[in-house]
């Protein structure tokens, strides 16, 4: 069945945040406050090492870099993109209706939650190549094993940010979603350097994210998101 992945990822969001808020509620704010910060550097390093990894290359015993200019060029444009549709301003905007429609009112720390929480979930390669091999072929195993990441992940930052978090099943089903349903038209695109590129600088902005859990909004991580997009693109001229 085409799209299961995508139902089985967000399956695996709720289940981790509904676990991970019993146990939150269970600390002290201290508990939290350590806990998010720790979370903060382990997505810092996902985001590190996914990003070196398709930057360094070992030839004839030496050591290149490689990426640079892609990284540099689809920063630069995704973001001035970014800015100028504000999609940080309305994915806040839709945590605040999510906030009111799910009688979180008096949670100060909602919104905070479902943005951190989308983005972390939202941004990689597993999401849209595994997306597209749900919907070519019916095989949600790359989606299956994010969603075994995607429940510790939410179960942690739950925990230490609340009901928020749970909520980021909903733009993970809406952008996985869209994938496999337009997995046919981009599977032509999805060549390994368009993969290797849009690799390449989500887990730079997978490392903001990281960042803005330590030192909260340091990076307007929704409004970098054009740059993945370019970045596929530049793959076709770098």
């Amino acid at each position: 069945m085409r799209g299961l992945g995508t139902l089985i990822n967000m399956a695996a969001i709720v289940a981790g945040g509904i676990l991970g808020l019993f146990f939150g509620n269970l600390m002290k704010e201290r508990y939290r406050d350590s806990l998010i910060k720790a979370n903060g550097v382990a997505v810092m390093f996902v985001g590190i090492s996914g990003t070196l990894q398709k930057m360094i290359r070992v030839s004839g015993g030496t050591v290149e870099m490689e990426g640079a200019m892609l990284m540099i060029a689809s920063l630069a444009i995704g973001v001035v993109a970014g800015e100028f549709i504000n999609l940080e301003d309305r994915l806040e905007k839709f945590g605040e209706w999510l906030k009111r429609k799910s009688g979180s009112s008096s949670d100060a720390s909602f919104v905070n939650g479902f943005v951190t929480a989308s983005l972390t979930v939202c941004i990689g390669a597993m999401a849209v190549v595994g997306a597209i091999q749900d919907g070519m072929s019916g095989d949600y195993t790359t989606l299956a094993v994010k969603a075994i990441l995607d429940f510790l992940i939410i179960m942690v930052m739950a925990a230490a940010m609340g009901k928020g978090c749970i909520f980021s099943a909903i733009p993970v089903g809406i952008l996985q979603g869209s994938v496999t349903v337009l997995a046919v038209l981009l599977s032509s695109l999805m060549k390994q350097p368009a993969i290797d590129a849009l690799s390449l600088v989500g887990n730079v902005l997978i490392f903001c994210v990281g960042v803005n859990l330590i030192w909260p909004k340091t990076f307007r991580v929704a409004n970098m998101l054009p740059a993945v997009l370019a970045a596929m693109i530049f793959s076709f001229f770098f």
